[in-house]
């Protein structure tokens, strides 16, 4: 670790280059970050939201966490998501994370976390399609921004077969390059269409519900139900409803929140993901599976502390020695 005094900042280019190529690893330390939290050695309270009045589709999230593990971590994840920013040619998220030390609460590391954030998200799904499916025949995937793209990427990871993936999107200008990215595999597709693969990623920047209420998905299909409202309640009210935390993402909205509202109770949730891992649950295969994952600031603060001791080891990154002034009184 840096001396007290020092803070290491890390930006996006060498975030990128740590993260690429890691796929595999990625995966694996997000379910051991699962295991951990099912463990009890995790602290993960609620997100706050910052909203900005005349502006309710902007907002800047703090996530603080901790984890005592193989290592003791704790920090901070501070994201914004101004949606409009996609009709000025920006990305809708940017993110940076504080890291702090145990033992005297000094942040030691300043961190540029867009990345990591997409990186989480994308290798949180993937374990979930290794641990409650298993490889697809087809992929629909509904969006073609940073998080759909890095999904899929994740996604396809796993397994060495080619399989088709169908995507849609309104923004024909972001779909069409992202079908010339990933090559000939890809097509642009319906809606309706997208929705019957047998895996279907939503990563959308929705905030109300969008599918048409009559949609009903069949028992073979995984639904990786990241952008979390895209689906109306009644489309998963008899599915096996998987979450990263229940508590966290029964709230803001989201599709099983809104399922919550109108049940007026808990019963359609199945399970964690991590249940599922530690083979706690099973799933009804008479049932589609919608996985919903709010996203969890101990799986950023993960990822942000290996990057960081990789950064630390090669002497990488702009370190700011004296960044906390005279500590002492």
């Amino acid at each position: 670790m840096t001396e007290y005094s020092e803070m290491l900042v890390i930006d996006a280019k060498l975030s990128e280059e740590f993260l690429k190529g890691r796929e595999s690893f990625l995966i694996d330390l997000v379910e051991r970050v699962y295991r951990a939290r099912h463990a009890g050695n995790t602290v993960c309270p609620d997100s706050y939201f910052l909203r900005f009045p005349g502006a309710p589709r902007d907002r800047i999230i703090a996530l603080p966490s901790y984890i005592n593990d193989q290592a003791c971590v704790s920090g901070i994840k501070w994201i914004s998501s101004f949606p409009e920013n996609v009709d000025h040619g920006l990305q809708r998220a940017s993110a940076v994370i504080v890291l702090n030390n145990t033992d005297n609460g000094y942040a030691y590391a300043f961190i540029e976390a867009s990345r990591i954030s997409a990186a989480r998200t994308a290798a949180s799904a993937a374990l979930a399609v290794r641990v409650l499916h298993g490889a697809p025949t087809s992929i629909g995937v509904v969006g073609s921004g940073p998080i759909a793209q890095t999904t899929l990427h994740f996604v396809k990871s796993l397994y060495t077969a080619a399989v088709p993936v169908k995507i849609h999107d309104l923004n024909s200008e972001l779909v069409a390059r992202m079908v010339t990215r990933r090559g000939p595999e890809c097509s642009v597709v319906s809606l309706e269409e997208a929705l019957g693969c047998d895996l279907v990623l939503l990563a959308t920047n929705a905030g109300t519900p969008y599918v048409p209420m009559s949609v009903r998905f069949q028992p073979n299909q995984l639904i990786l139900n990241i952008s979390l409202r895209d689906l109306h309640p009644e489309s998963i009210k008899t599915a096996n409803n998987v979450f990263d935390d229940v508590e966290h993402c029964l709230k803001a909205n989201t599709t099983p929140h809104l399922l919550e509202q109108l049940n007026g109770n808990r019963d359609f949730v199945t399970g964690t993901l991590a249940e599922f891992i530690c083979s706690e649950k099973q799933l009804d295969p008479d049932r589609p599976t919608v996985f919903s994952p709010f996203g969890l600031g101990i799986l950023d603060l993960a990822v942000a502390q290996s990057l960081y001791e990789h950064v630390q080891a090669s002497g990488g990154g702009l370190r700011v020695p004296d960044f906390h002034g005279d500590m002492k009184r």
